[in-house]
Protein backbone atom coordinates (compact mmCIF):
# COMPACT_ATOMS: atom_id res chain seq x y z
CA UNK A 1 0.00 0.00 0.00
CA UNK A 2 2.87 2.37 0.73
CA UNK A 3 4.19 1.90 -2.79
CA UNK A 4 0.90 3.13 -4.21
CA UNK A 5 0.47 5.89 -1.62
CA UNK A 6 3.87 7.27 -0.59
CA UNK A 7 2.18 10.43 0.69
CA UNK A 8 1.22 8.44 3.79
CA UNK A 9 4.83 8.86 4.92
CA UNK A 10 3.93 12.47 5.73
CA UNK A 11 1.85 11.13 8.60
CA UNK A 12 5.06 9.95 10.24
CA UNK A 13 6.05 13.57 10.82
CA UNK A 14 3.66 14.11 13.77
CA UNK A 15 4.60 10.72 15.23
CA UNK A 16 8.29 11.56 15.16
CA UNK A 17 7.70 15.05 16.52
CA UNK A 18 5.59 13.85 19.45
CA UNK A 19 7.18 10.53 20.36
CA UNK A 20 10.42 9.96 18.49
CA UNK A 21 12.07 13.21 19.49
CA UNK A 22 10.69 13.33 23.02
CA UNK A 23 13.77 11.85 24.76
CA UNK A 24 15.94 14.47 23.06
CA UNK A 25 13.82 17.53 23.82
CA UNK A 26 12.80 16.64 27.38
CA UNK A 27 14.77 19.50 28.92
CA UNK A 28 13.80 22.31 31.24
CA UNK A 29 16.51 24.54 29.88
CA UNK A 30 16.69 26.39 27.50
CA UNK A 31 13.65 28.53 28.11
CA UNK A 32 11.93 30.01 25.06
CA UNK A 33 9.27 32.70 25.41
CA UNK A 34 9.30 32.06 29.16
CA UNK A 35 8.33 28.40 28.69
CA UNK A 36 10.42 25.24 29.07
CA UNK A 37 11.73 23.88 25.79
CA UNK A 38 9.54 20.75 26.00
CA UNK A 39 6.35 22.83 26.11
CA UNK A 40 7.49 24.92 23.13
CA UNK A 41 8.34 21.71 21.26
CA UNK A 42 4.90 20.20 21.92
CA UNK A 43 3.13 23.39 20.87
CA UNK A 44 5.15 23.43 17.65
CA UNK A 45 4.38 19.77 16.97
CA UNK A 46 0.68 20.45 17.57
CA UNK A 47 0.78 23.27 15.02
CA UNK A 48 2.66 21.16 12.42
CA UNK A 49 0.36 18.11 12.71
CA UNK A 50 -2.69 19.54 10.86
CA UNK A 51 -0.45 20.69 8.03
CA UNK A 52 0.99 17.19 7.62
CA UNK A 53 -2.52 15.72 7.55
CA UNK A 54 -3.69 18.38 5.10
CA UNK A 55 -0.74 17.76 2.77
CA UNK A 56 -1.43 14.03 2.87
CA UNK A 57 -5.09 14.60 2.02
CA UNK A 58 -4.20 16.92 -0.86
CA UNK A 59 -1.78 14.35 -2.26
CA UNK A 60 -4.44 11.63 -1.93
CA UNK A 61 -7.00 13.74 -3.77
CA UNK A 62 -4.49 14.58 -6.49
CA UNK A 63 -3.66 10.89 -6.94
CA UNK A 64 -7.36 9.99 -7.07
CA UNK A 65 -7.94 12.59 -9.79
CA UNK A 66 -5.12 11.08 -11.84
CA UNK A 67 -6.61 7.64 -11.35
CA UNK A 68 -3.65 6.23 -9.45
CA UNK A 69 -5.67 5.05 -6.52
CA UNK A 70 -8.49 2.60 -6.33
Amino acid sequence: MLRRRPQLLLLLVPFVLFLGALPFVNRVRPVLFGLPFLIVWLIGATIVTPFAVWLTRCADLRAARRGERG
